[in-house]
């Protein structure tokens, strides 16, 4: 590998960043914006769990991982709430945007946050304020000719919805949520040319793996209702879309964590099918193909799912394909029938060590190749443009007395993993775009901290939300900005 001077990225190859609202935005309670599930989120750790906080209709207050019934969420004041503010991007964003387009951005991958254009969620009337700033956003973008990528729903529940309707538990969730992509379908339709319905979809199910003492089968028969609930969402969605705008291009986006066997042992090769077309496939072939799959019936039985599905649902499904198919993509684990000691046991890894990788701080492998095998494995399931829409290594950045931050490692993990992408693009696989995680530092999904940062750029906030907010760019701010110049050419 090296001479990259012949890279196939092609000529409009979307090279850009992501973010999520909810963990860049803050201003959590400004102009009119309602409460999201993250607000009542505590930070963590890597050995640590986030929890919501709550409180009973008795007046007692507490924690867990998930709202006990009959609860509330609540803002507690001896709790750190690190989404409250994120990075404050609602007051830096062209700040933010122009440092983005310095680095030469052809895309930037956002999401709306629901709770800012629907307070509770389930309202007709959209609050204005929060369309205006989605607007404004927007504007910047195409001030530098950047092309917005929008997530609709990523991670950001309205909290009314949880406490008054049991969020996806309830099917009423689907008429809201295609309300909620109408009105910004509308709003947006002559700015935005890409969407995305879901973030990481398929974690539903595939987190129920991670859930300590083991998922029971209520666990299983709810993620499964859950997800049904949210394609048919999808596919509406998808469906109001290009009825707004034919230029759509709307796109499924999933959790792609790549599995091997660990042994050659004909059990764990079937095991690891299994775990494929649970945790990957299921997903991608509703919302690619607009039904169930055959293995579906296997999956449901092993836990004595019983769904409530409609003859109106499957044929919303079969009408409601999307366009692109989008995945994250991090890291590989391993699949085993046998017991062994090598486990990984960090946040959202888990399973047994592969001795041919190495491991970052939070037990993420690192395994740029895998990123080639799941491109090619998916192209030819799907035959759909792709994207990479999330890639990265969180690490801890040190700024020196100078001021300059040196990230050789991030460099080094991004660019392995854009030569996996020109040799899945020489192998004949149509990959669109690639937006790094966390372009500009922000707080981490999982464990709620900022020293876990993934940016091009430092913004100067700690775990405990100190810190003067100021943008630093780091050492791969100029790397990025050079591998776009050239189109991938140059690493």
């Amino acid at each position: 590998m090296e001479d990259f001077k012949h890279m196939t990225f092609p000529k409009n190859f979307l090279w850009g960043g992501a973010t999520a609202a909810n963990q860049i935005e803050g201003a959590y309670d400004v102009d009119g914006r309602g409460l999201s599930v993250m607000d009542i989120t505590t930070a963590g750790s890597l050995h640590q769990r986030r929890q919501v906080t709550y409180r009973m209709p008795d007046g007692t207050t507490g924690k867990a991982d998930s709202l006990p019934q009959g609860a509330e969420g609540a803002i507690l004041p001896d709790e750190y709430y690190p989404n409250h503010v994120g990075i404050d991007f609602y007051h830096h964003y062209k700040e933010d945007i122009a440092l983005f387009a310095q680095m030469g951005f052809k895309t930037f991958r956002m999401s709306i946050s629901w709770s800012r254009i629907f307070p509770h969620g389930d309202e007709q009337e959209p609050n204005q304020a929060g369309l205006a700033f989605y607007h404004d956003v927007f504007n910047e973008l195409h001030k530098y000719n950047i092309e917005p990528l929008v997530t609709i729903s990523h991670y950001e529940l309205p909290l009314y919805l949880e406490e008054h309707y049991d969020g996806w538990n309830n099917r009423k969730l689907i008429d809201f949520y295609a309300h909620f992509a109408q009105t910004v379908f509308e709003a947006y339709k002559d700015q935005v040319k890409y969407w995305l319905t879901f973030n990481e979809i398929n974690t539903t199910i595939m987190f129920l793996d991670m859930k300590q003492g083991g998922a029971t089968d209520a666990d299983y028969q709810a993620a499964y209702q859950q997800l049904h609930y949210q394609y048919v969402a999808s596919a509406k969605a998808v469906q109001i879309g290009h009825a707004i705008n034919p230029d759509f291009q709307i796109g499924c986006m999933i959790c792609g964590i790549v599995s091997y066997p660990l042994t050659p042992d004909p059990k764990d090769i079937l095991q690891n099918r299994y775990n494929w077309e649970q945790n990957i496939f299921y997903s991608g072939d509703v919302q690619c193909f607009g039904e169930y799959p055959t293995y579906a019936k296997r999956l449901w039985d092993a836990h004595h799912v019983h769904l409530d599905i409609t003859d109106e649902d499957l044929a919303e499904l079969k009408k409601g394909t999307v366009d692109l198919y989008t995945f994250s993509y991090y890291m590989s684990s391993t699949v085993t029938t046998h017991t062994t000691d090598e486990k990984v046991g960090g946040n959202f890894s888990m399973g047994a060590k592969n001795p041919y990788l190495h491991y970052s701080e939070w037990q993420w492998a690192d395994d740029p190749m895998g990123l080639q095998y799941y491109l090619e494995i998916i192209y030819d399931r799907y035959h759909l443009p792709i994207m990479v829409v999330e890639n990265g290594l969180g690490a801890k950045d040190t700024v020196k007395a100078d001021g300059t931050i040196h990230d050789p490692y991030r460099i080094n993990y991004l660019k392995e993993h854009i030569q996996a992408m020109d040799q899945a693009i020489k192998d004949g696989v149509n990959l669109i775009g690639y937006t790094s995680w966390g372009c500009i530092d922000l707080v981490s999904a999982g464990t709620g901290q900022m020293s876990k940062r993934y940016g091009f750029i430092y913004v100067d906030r700690d775990d405990q939300g100190n810190g003067t907010l100021k943008r630093t760019p780091k050492d791969s701010f100029y790397w990025y900005q050079k591998v776009i110049q050239s189109n991938g050419a140059d690493l």
